[in-house]
Order: C-alpha cells, then sequence, then structure tokens
C-alpha cells in the first residue's frame, strides 16, 4: 500500500492544503483511500468532516499525536498530514511508515531556512531507499524575486520538484466544503489541475 507523508515542521506552509488533495486525486481515481492527521488539532478529521456524501468516498486513518494505528483493511492507498514542529521520536515513528514523502515550501527566506534544515534532519532520519522525497513549491508567483530564490534554492537539494502551485483563493474555499480541485469539472479549475500534473505523476509512479 502506498502511503504518502506530507511533512515540513514550519507552519503555516500548505501541509493540510496537499495531503487533503492527494487523498481527493486519489479517490477521483476510485481508489479506496484513508486519510490521517497526527496535528492535535486534527484539520485534516475536521476537514472529512465537511465532506459531501456525493463526493468520492476518503476513509479515516485513527492517527494522533501519541499513536498511529495501522491504515484500516479494506484501504489500498493512505495519505499522512503532520503538526508543525514534528521532530525525535515522533518524526522517526511517521518517516518509517512512509513510502513517498512531500516537502511544501513556500518562497521566503525564513521557509527556505527552515526546510533546508528539515531536510538535512530527514537525511539522518530515513535510511537510504526508505521514501521518496519530493518538493512542492507552495503559493508561488513566478513573476516574483521571491520565486526566483525559491528556484535556485530547489536547484541546490539533489530532490525533484514535483510542481509549483500559485496562491488561490480555489484552495481556501474548497477545503471549506471538505472538496478538492479533483472534485470539480476539470473546465472550472484548468490552470490548477495543470500544476498539479507533475505531482499526479510521481504519485502514480
Amino acid at each position: 500500500m502506498p502511503v504518502v507523508v506530507v511533512a515540513n515542521p514550519k507552519g503555516g506552509v500548505g501541509k493540510s492544503t496537499l495531503a487533503t488533495h492527494v487523498a481527493g486525486y486519489w479517490a477521483s481515481q476510485g481508489h479506496p483511500v484513508v486519510l490521517g492527521d497526527v496535528d492535535r488539532q486534527q484539520s485534516a478529521r475536521l476537514w472529512l468532516g465537511l465532506r459531501p456524501p456525493a463526493a468520492p468516498p476518503i476513509g479515516t486513518w485513527d492517527a494522533s499525536a501519541d499513536m498511529i494505528a495501522r491504515p484500516p483493511k479494506g484501504s489500498s492507498h493512505a495519505v499522512l498530514d503532520t503538526p508543525a514542529g514534528l521532530h525525535g521520536w515522533r518524526l522517526s515513528d511517521v518517516l518509517k511508515r512512509a513510502d513517498k514523502i512531500i516537502v511544501p515550501l513556500q518562497p521566503s527566506v525564513f521557509d527556505i531556512f527552515a526546510t533546508r534544515e528539515f531536510l538535512d534532519q530527514l537525511a539522518t532520519h530515513r535510511r537510504a531507499g526508505d521514501a521518496q522525497v519530493g518538493i512542492v513549491g507552495m503559493r508561488v508567483d513566478t513573476r516574483t524575486r521571491a520565486a526566483e530564490q525559491l528556484h535556485q534554492f530547489v536547484d541546490s537539494l539533489g530532490l525533484p520538484v514535483l510542481g509549483y502551485l500559485r496562491n488561490t483563493q480555489n484552495y481556501v474555499h474548497l477545503a471549506a466544503h471538505g472538496l478538492t480541485l479533483f472534485d470539480l469539472a476539470p473546465g472550472r479549475v484548468a490552470r490548477d489541475l495543470e500544476q498539479w500534473q507533475g505531482i499526479c505523476t510521481w504519485l502514480d509512479a
């Protein structure tokens, strides 16, 4: 079973947005997917509670800050959202379950420095070959100097950049209704779905 963990100890970088959309993508493909959250605030569980019955189903993976159960029987894909400040044994517990790790990154110097430190920690926590790691740029305006600095930083990492997602209220509005881009008619969010193509290809590889 593929297990995707979305992680970055920096708060507010878009982890829950990515986690819910990965789950939403797999659900749209007909996979029995579950979504868990090791944050005490349980944002992913709240989001699942808002999801309309007509949307492709996403199950709940029983996970908390202190305990992560096995994904429930009958599920074929799993996504785990993580909190800010994840470190130590909790980080190790999360990483040992991951087949793939997505690290969201925003184009600010503070996020870049925090993420560089996290990626160094990630390299020491996981054995070679344990999990694939991919970077996703979040809220990126390609016309800005900050975006240029972000490009320079990710080019130095030696890790794949899965995509750059623009800063749009689409994600905010969809989250309020328990939905993702993949739950809408493609023509309504064509620009955003295009930015997800590289991420989806990596998820399915």
